[in-house]
């Protein structure tokens, strides 16, 4: 399994992360890495003065919330779904380890 993963370079807020995904993965990492980083743009324009580390933790907990609003639906994740989860949550373990 590990041999079809190919690697892929993402920018979650400013920094860079190199994860090895599945090739039939990557559009659906790309997006949920695109929404946060709109999320983190949204954060910042409303919440001045914040570090990055902060505007990250605010998308967790928005993600978070929101992944929690859709009740029994995330216990119900169909194929594509499961993988982005996590492909997200890969890269939210390695922001919160620096």
């Amino acid at each position: 399994m590990e041999e079809n993963l190919i690697p892929v370079n993402v920018l979650v807020g400013d920094r860079t992360y190199r994860v090895r995904i599945e090739p039939e993965n990557e559009e659906a990492v790309r997006k949920t890495v695109k929404t946060i980083n709109d999320k983190i743009v949204e954060f910042k324009t409303n919440f001045a003065g914040k570090d990055m580390q902060d505007y990250i933790a605010m998308v967790i907990l928005w993600y978070a919330t929101t992944a929690g609003q859709a009740g029994e639906k995330a216990d119900q994740l169909s194929g594509a779904e499961g993988p982005k989860l996590s492909g997200l949550e890969s890269l939210l373990d390695k922001t919160l380890q620096k």
